[in-house]
């Protein structure tokens, strides 16, 4: 069936690098974060990013970040975020999809986000092709980004199916 909405969510956690190269730093919603802790990932660790590309792959029903672009795949060593979520905007349009928006929610004590979130949601909506929201919040000491070990984020995805694709919700 066309034409009905459909939802994705999507999680992405990745721990402060223990032995970050000269020079590297944080890349965190679409954005360089010069003098903050870099996270430790495959790519560029950009957790919103990830987020964000989890949640529109799912909600298009054709996997997830591991299964599109796994760490076995050397293709994605060192590829920004914005790079993942582009690329899995366009294999949600291939799959028969518009996206409609995108919701993502930091989890974190650094870097503050509030003064840089215009500028990250205009990063993160050019590299999906349609709005996306940034928000961010703390765990109050709790866990691990209360900790201070890493920085985690949650994604949400609205998309539409225009065309036939690979999906079968099922439904007649």
């Amino acid at each position: 069936m066309t034409g009905l909405p459909r939802t994705g969510v999507g999680v992405d956690v990745h721990a402060y690098d223990p032995d970050p190269a000269p020079g590297a730093c944080l890349h965190l919603a679409g954005l360089a974060w010069p003098g903050q802790r870099p996270l430790a990932g495959h790519s560029d660790a950009d957790v919103a990013a990830h987020a964000a590309a989890d949640a529109l792959l799912s909600a298009a029903g054709i996997g997830d970040l591991g299964s599109n672009f796994g760490t076995a795949d050397p293709a994605w060593a060192g590829a920004a975020g914005t790079a993942l979520l582009a690329e899995a905007a366009r294999r949600v349009v291939a799959a028969g999809f518009v996206v409609g928006n995108l919701a993502v929610q930091v989890i974190g004590n650094e870097p503050r986000l509030g003064p840089r979130r215009g500028e990250a949601e205009r990063a993160l909506s050019a590299a999906a092709g349609a709005p996306v929201s940034v928000s961010a919040t703390t765990t109050d000491g709790l866990g691990l980004t209360g900790r201070g070990e890493g920085v985690a984020a949650i994604a949400t995805a609205l998309i539409v199916q225009v065309g036939a694709g690979p999906v079968d919700d099922g439904v007649q």
